[in-house]
């Protein structure tokens, strides 16, 4: 099996959305790259990616990218190995923190993916199916994380919308609706 050039995986949280696509990484040959996002900023935090961590088969090759994930990506991409992100909305939490130009941010994104010569798999949350959020900072955020799922949706090869551990093809390969 081989992965098309951009796959995007989309679900809600404990969709099994990353767990599925770590197992669309490990069915290529390893070695894997596994670019994470995530920020141990309390005690909780810390134990989810030391979890994270301690269940990935041996073969991947972890790369922490909590704001610098164009950088990465462009740094890395130029290798064949397949590349999971895990997760763009923790990637966006941070630069929203950060107080950092969104737009910049995902206009360089979309930069290191396009220039990429790995197989690129990313993960993110589906926030926008839920109730309005009550306060500005997160309405912004959901509307900011669904801005960023249609940019990557309209230039991914494939995306998956992953319900109860289950995925559903919303494009596959050649560009067509599931």
């Amino acid at each position: 099996m081989s992965l098309p050039p951009l796959t995007l995986v989309l679900g809600g949280a404990r969709s099994g959305k990353s767990r599925h696509a770590e197992a669309l990484v490990t069915a290529m040959p390893a070695p894997w790259r596994y670019v994470a996002t995530g920020q141990a900023l309390d005690a909780e935090m810390e134990e989810r990616i030391a979890l994270h961590r301690a269940q990935r088969a041996v073969g991947w090759i972890t790369v922490d990218a909590p704001l610098e994930l164009p950088e990465v990506l462009e740094r890395i991409g130029k290798a064949p190995p397949p590349i999971l992100v895990d997760c763009l909305t923790l990637w966006l939490t941070n630069l929203m923190l950060g107080e950092r130009d969104l737009a910049e941010a995902f206009d360089r994104l979309e930069e290191a993916l396009q220039a990429s010569r790995a197989p690129i798999v990313l993960v993110s949350n589906e926030v926008g199916l839920g109730i309005v959020p009550d306060n500005a900072l997160a309405r912004r955020f959901r509307d900011e994380a669904g801005r960023l799922h249609q940019r990557l949706a309209a230039r991914a090869d494939r995306v998956l919308f992953v319900v109860a551990g289950l995925p559903m093809v919303v494009r596959d390969a050649a560009g067509s609706a599931g």
